[in-house]
């Protein structure tokens, strides 16, 4: 789903998750249950293509438990944490020659805990501003390890402040593969070809 702004965001009201078209925050609710979108499912998680993808493979992976953000988590669901992980590097070994990255946004605009799959290409038309690539490619994107880590060791998820995120999300375009820092959105992704060709 379309990421990027930062601030707090309604929770659902009950441990069961139920679709819902109240708010576009909530529209994960209403994903999980499209068939369309719908690649693999089980009594603990769902996983999902992301409706607007931000590179060729972009996947998420969503607890069948009402879990609304990365603050919500308590220690003891660092093991469905672990679960979702593997469930998504379970899924990328039918992509063997594609690089993924597996992690949070830090101050996610949709509404329930997801994590991301997405693979390093970066090439998709739903990728189109600074503020999209720098919440993958700066310190906003949450691997996936570290967060376990600090649930595990601290018995909460640390993010960031709104204030921290919005920097990280106006910082300047850097390529993730090189030293290349183009002007504009248009040009890196010119960039970015060469490296997919390569």
């Amino acid at each position: 789903m379309a990421e990027a702004t930062p601030g707090k965001r309604p929770a659902p009201d009950s441990s069961t998750l139920q679709p819902t078209k109240t708010h576009w925050s909530r529209g994960l609710l209403a994903s999980m249950n499209d068939p369309n979108l719908i690649v693999k499912s089980d009594d603990r998680v769902v996983i999902i293509k992301d409706k607007y993808p931000k590179a060729r493979y972009h996947f998420l992976v969503i607890p069948r438990i009402n879990i609304p953000n990365l603050k919500s988590l308590k220690r003891e669901q660092s093991e469905l944490l672990r679960y979702m992980e593997d469930q998504s590097r379970l899924l990328a070994t039918k992509y063997p020659q594609i690089e993924f990255r597996y992690g949070y946004h830090a101050i996610p605009s949709m509404s329930q805990l997801h994590l991301h799959m997405i693979s390093q290409d970066f090439d998709s038309p739903c990728l189109k501003t600074k503020r999209h690539w720098n919440s993958f490619n700066t310190r906003y994107f949450l691997d996936s390890a570290d967060v376990i880590r600090c649930l595990e060791e601290r018995g909460m998820v640390v993010t960031m402040t709104p204030v921290a995120g919005e920097k990280l999300l106006d910082q300047p375009l850097k390529c993730h593969k090189c030293i290349y820092s183009p002007q504009n959105m248009p040009k890196l992704k010119q960039h970015l070809s060469k490296h997919t060709n390569n």
